[in-house]
């Protein structure tokens, strides 16, 4: 059952930014499955006169990888579509003249290979999952404690996702390990990061109340998309709980079952 709260602001909409795990597909073994009618909702915003990208803190593959497995779930999508954390961190180390210490899944690792990484002044973390030991994540302070200035950069801050055996701890919960240990405050790339968000808002060459955001993650996809400007509506799917409709400070613009829905809502307001 939707919400049919939500805005009807279908008519002047120009543009439609998706979430991916929880809201295409869900993730677990062999790349995941498809969320039912996802494939379908993707076509129909192709067919329309929106445009359309995809916006993932996906951090266990580069993006080539990423987009192929989507293909095999069936999803019509390319590379230039998709806005994900390394390569916007990637920018910035450049810009920056940071050299990373790097504590990401190996999957990750090609998106750096532009990068000095010669005596670090800088630690990058992404959702690096079995490799969140005990000995890397000690490594990774080490290395932030015996900096003069140290700076940590998490691609992405979400707490948790979902798995098709249930919730998975995500690189957010790391984060926050080494800024208390450390004493300091990450800088996120990648939602729920304004700057990220103006990134895809600039490729598409709209403004934020032109944009809407779908996402099942109501902090980091619908909160940061709200702080940026734009409406942000949640879906019933992956991570989504049910105490998320009653969250203390963040309230999605609406929420229905899932993107199927959400795109037929979308586009029967346009007509």
């Amino acid at each position: 059952m939707a919400d049919t709260d939500w805005p009807g602001c279908g008519k002047s909409l120009k543009g439609v930014i998706l979430d991916m795990c929880g809201v295409l597909y869900d993730s677990g073994e062999g790349g995941g499955v498809a969320i039912t009618g996802s494939i379908e909702a993707v076509q129909k915003l192709k067919a329309s006169d929106l445009q359309l990208r995809f916006c993932t803190n996906e951090t266990q593959l580069n993006r080539e990888a990423f987009v192929d497995k989507l293909k095999r779930l069936g999803f019509d999508i390319s590379v230039s579509e998709v806005f994900s954390p390394a390569p916007a961190a990637v920018a910035v180390l450049k810009e920056r003249g940071f050299r990373p210490h790097l504590l990401v899944y190996d999957g990750l690792l090609p998106e750096f290979d532009s990068v000095d990484k010669t005596n670090p002044n800088c630690v990058v973390i992404g959702d690096a999952a079995e490799k969140f030991t005990y000995q890397n994540l000690n490594e990774a302070f080490r290395v932030l404690i015996g900096l003069e200035k140290p700076v940590l950069f998490s691609l992405g801050g979400g707490r948790y996702y979902k798995e098709g055996d249930g919730l998975a701890l995500d690189v957010g919960a790391y984060m926050k390990a080494l800024e208390y240990a450390c004493d300091l405050k990450a800088e996120v790339v990648g939602k729920p990061s304004p700057t990220f968000f103006q990134s895809v808002l600039n490729d598409m060459g709209l403004q934020p109340h032109e944009a809407l955001m779908i996402g099942d993650d109501l902090v980091n996809d619908v909160g940061g998309a709200q702080n940026c400007g734009m409406k942000g509506l949640q879906v019933r799917t992956g991570k989504y709980r049910s105490s998320d409709e009653r969250h203390s400070t963040v309230t999605a613009d609406g929420t229905v079952d899932d993107l199927a829905q959400a795109v037929d809502m979308i586009l029967k307001q346009r007509h």
